[in-house]
């Protein structure tokens, strides 16, 4: 028999008492944690005091509690008409409040982000707006109680003339960024570009999330123009770059073909750890200086002994030699003249060994590891950026301060390869899904990627609404659409993905507490009808099988849907492994099309409804459809669970 799909999302608490309980049983009882009982596990026996060193704000308690609230009662609702090639897309576009939008996507890419990338607002005043739940003053409250979007949904806006001005911008982010932490790989990478003002809140509060030795370092990009801000004026922006995990995702990616390599002197001071011993040296080996002969010993601390003399002529050692040293690498040294492939400790290929002018041998090695200057410069501002968005959409006014697709750029090429995924949650004019296109058509990659962007209405007054566009979400997607082509245009061979599949923030499709129980159906009108029992009017059949997908695991909203018409009018099968059979009524026939497929579905979801209460029936399906898919599957032995709604 199978359970009921979860109306919860995420059990994020309930997941992390698991986690604990599994390492320390005895911390754990009734599902509750002893928090003196856990301390004793961790050696914590006696309380010093209570004063310790962290980061506190007001309103920092809220704030870790929204991140870990799951989201009841919404869902992401399908947009085709907004969308491009939805059917053969990997991209994804979201429409809604960032923060409702990463609860809900954190079941199914949870650990699945290898990059994020997000230009926040730098809270320099009126230059965000937020509906989350934190504490405010009356005052506050009244001043921001006709603040409503488009769709309903009441947002505030943070001005500096606020007593909690920073702290409101923290609270605004903390969450964010703690729920970002959950959809990075184990070895991916976050960017967060930001500016001086809030730059160090930024830093400690991310310390708090991903812990300090996970800060990769900043960024500093170097801008060719400089802002006028007082005295000085300011011609650079800083990148955050954090890891997730303490030792993972360090390694950058080469910018360029271009191989570095480290040198490296191949004697040490004689001693217990690098004793005396004699090599001989071939004839051949590459010189760097003028011709010479060296006898006697090479001085210095690190001593050098010659058995005979040194005869270097045109740039190579001209006869064979045996010299006496503390050498650190005597092994690789004669497996290289040996005529094999020398690697070092480390995984480094070492190209050759050769003798400097002074006669001392080193070492060459192509660096494995790549550590990319904390400066970026040659880089565009956002004055070429605008340029970008002119070109595309027809005014440099349209979207304010973009960052330029170069600069997106170089940080996709340092941290990502071939069919990673990339989210940017505060997508604005879309200039990640932009450097992203070009990415793909110049590397020949299929990078995917997935925005999130509020859909902030346009004021009337704005150069954006004089050109049509009534919220910033419809700049975005109407980028896309004019940079996709045209880099397909360009690159008329390239089989890059220019499309993107469009959802939104919603309200459930669901029923998901029976209303027969409190009276609100009509028994005598289920006959006709039967929806009214499990889903919303207005719902449709896509819009409940996307919503039951965000309930999945590892399922990307971007997978196929598919309607079974042999089998049923609504019976869909989802990235070719879940099915969802909505049919209103379950019978012999259609269990057994079900019990047929090839590849068998790893899940079947079915309506509680359509077995009319009849729990022999719901019984006698389940034992039929068990026993045909272990007839059709012959000695694969099959591996499927059943979920209702």
């Amino acid at each position: 028999m199978g359970n009921k799909v979860p109306q919860q999302i995420n059990d994020i608490v309930g997941d992390n008492v698991k986690k604990l309980a599994q390492l320390f049983q005895s911390a754990v009882k009734d599902g509750e944690v002893d928090f003196e009982a856990l301390k004793e596990e961790l050696g914590q026996f006696k309380e010093v005091g209570s004063e310790k060193y962290e980061l506190t704000w007001a309103g920092k308690k809220n704030a870790k509690k929204i991140a870990q609230e799951d989201v009841i009662g919404r869902t992401l609702k399908f947009i085709p008409e907004d969308s491009k090639d939805a059917n053969t897309t990997e991209n994804l576009y979201i429409e809604g409040d960032n923060l409702e939008v990463l609860k809900l996507l954190r079941q199914n890419y949870y650990g699945a982000i290898k990059m994020i990338y997000i230009d926040p607002p730098y809270n320099t005043g009126n230059d965000f707006v937020y509906n989350d739940s934190f504490e405010m003053s009356d005052k506050e409250i009244k001043e921001n109680d006709e603040n409503f979007s488009d769709f309903g949904e009441k947002y505030s806006i943070n001005s500096d003339t606020q007593s909690r001005y920073h702290a409101n911008w923290i609270n605004m982010m903390y969450p964010r960024l703690k729920i970002a932490k959950d959809l990075l790989a184990e070895d991916g990478i976050i960017f967060i570009s930001i500016d001086d003002y809030e730059r160090d809140n930024l830093v400690k509060i991310c310390n708090e999330i991903f812990g300090n030795t996970s800060f990769s370092g900043p960024f500093v990009w170097s801008l060719p123009r400089g802002i006028n801000a007082g005295l000085i004026a300011r011609a650079h922006e800083y990148i955050l770059c954090y890891t997730k995990g303490l030792s993972k995702g360090r390694n950058f990616n080469r910018l360029s073909d271009e191989v570095e390599y480290s040198i490296e002197r191949c004697n040490k001071k004689i001693d217990s750890r690098h004793p005396i011993s004699d090599i001989t040296f071939r004839k051949g080996i590459r010189y760097e200086g003028e011709d010479k002969i060296i006898e006697g010993e090479i001085e210095g601390s690190e001593k050098i002994i010659i058995h005979g003399k040194m005869c270097f002529k045109d740039g190579i050692l001209a006869e064979d030699v045996t010299l006496s040293a503390g050498w650190t690498m005597k092994n690789m040294i004669l497996d290289w003249m040996a005529g094999k492939e020398v690697y070092d400790t480390k995984g480094q290929k070492i190209v050759e060994f050769y003798f400097k002018e002074n006669g001392r041998l080193y070492s060459k090695k192509e660096m494995s590891t790549l550590s990319i200057k904390s400066v970026l410069k040659d880089i565009p501002d956002t004055q070429i950026a605008r340029t970008e968005v002119e070109d595309l959409l027809g005014s440099q006014d349209i979207f304010p301060y973009p960052k330029p697709t170069e600069l997106i750029r170089t940080l996709i090429k340092l941290s990502t390869k071939d069919d990673d995924v990339i989210l940017d949650f505060f997508s604005g004019a879309a200039t990640t899904a932009h450097s992203l296109i070009k990415q793909n058509a110049d590397d020949l990659m299929k990078r995917k990627y997935i925005l999130v962007q509020l859909p902030e209405a346009c004021d009337n007054k704005t150069e954006a609404y004089k050109y049509g566009y009534n919220s910033i979400c419809e700049i975005g997607k109407e980028r896309i659409r004019k940079a996709g082509d045209k880099i397909k245009s360009e690159h008329p061979d390239a089989d890059i993905d220019i499309g993107f599949k469009v959802f939104r923030t919603a309200d459930t499709n669901i029923k998901w507490n029976s209303l027969m129980d409190m009276g609100q159906v009509d028994m005598n009108q289920l006959e006709y009808t039967p929806d009214l029992v499990d889903f919303m009017p207005d719902a449709n059949d896509v819009d409940v099988v996307y919503e039951l997908m965000l309930r999945q695991r590892d399922v990307a909203l971007s997978e196929t849907l598919e309607q079974l018409s042999d089998i049923g009018s609504r019976t869909y099968l989802y990235a070719s492994s879940y099915l969802v059979c909505l049919e209103t009524q379950i019978t012999e026939e259609l269990v057994g099309k079900l019990a047929e497929l090839d590849p068998l579905p790893i899940k079947f979801i079915f309506r509680d409804s359509a077995f009319k209460d009849d729990i022999a029936l719901k019984d006698e399906t389940f034992r039929r459809l068990k026993a045909l898919i272990e007839k059709n599957a012959g000695t694969n032995k099959p591996t499927y669970t059943v979920e209702f709604i």
